[in-house]
């Protein structure tokens, strides 16, 4: 296994400890856990450049890099509104998209074609993760300060906007031939 899957099976590994200080409801825990976050995202942005790099990229990679970031955002997401710092509606839409999205990879592969992650997409989860980090390290609710309320609408635009340009450049796998 290379540097880059590990570095996709460690994100994934943090998330059960990001879970167990959520759900703790302690100050202290919640920085802790934020700062577990950071390093856990940091994880995302490395792998891909290394593999990159380094020809790393395979079938594996190729996989468990989206579901791990999939993993540590959604299930971040929900523990924050254990903690009353999002609001569900918002974690609905971003889970919505993540399953439509996958959903249209599906069919995609089922007729031999791959989606690779696109531009808009990762800048989705890009601000997702600097929203989830605001809000963990500030201990502000997702819509109490302007900040916040910013970086969740610009969440949820890029979430919505990245979902519509997904199945607009990939139409063709809904014709019928």
């Amino acid at each position: 296994m290379n540097l880059p899957n590990k570095l996709s099976i460690a994100r994934t590994l943090c998330i059960p400890a990001i879970v167990v200080l959520l759900y703790m409801k302690d100050d202290t825990c919640r920085i802790i856990a934020g700062i577990l976050f950071i390093l856990a995202a940091l994880t995302d942005l490395l792998d891909g450049k290394i593999a990159r790099k380094y020809n790393l990229v395979t079938d594996f990679g190729k996989f468990i890099d989206p579901v791990a970031d999939k993993l540590l955002v959604l299930t971040t997401l929900i523990m924050l509104i254990h903690i009353n710092l999002m609001e569900a509606w918002v974690v609905v839409i971003i889970l919505c998209r993540e399953l439509a999205v996958d959903g249209l990879r599906m069919v995609a592969v089922g007729q031999g074609n791959v989606i690779a992650a696109s531009p808009l997409g990762k800048w989705k989860t890009t601000f997702q993760m600097i929203t989830i980090v605001c809000i963990l390290l500030l201990n502000q609710s997702c819509f109490s300060t302007w900040y916040t309320c910013a970086l969740t609408i610009a969440s949820i635009i890029l979430t919505l906007g990245s979902a519509v340009d997904y199945f607009y450049r990939n139409k063709s796998v809904f014709s019928t031939k």
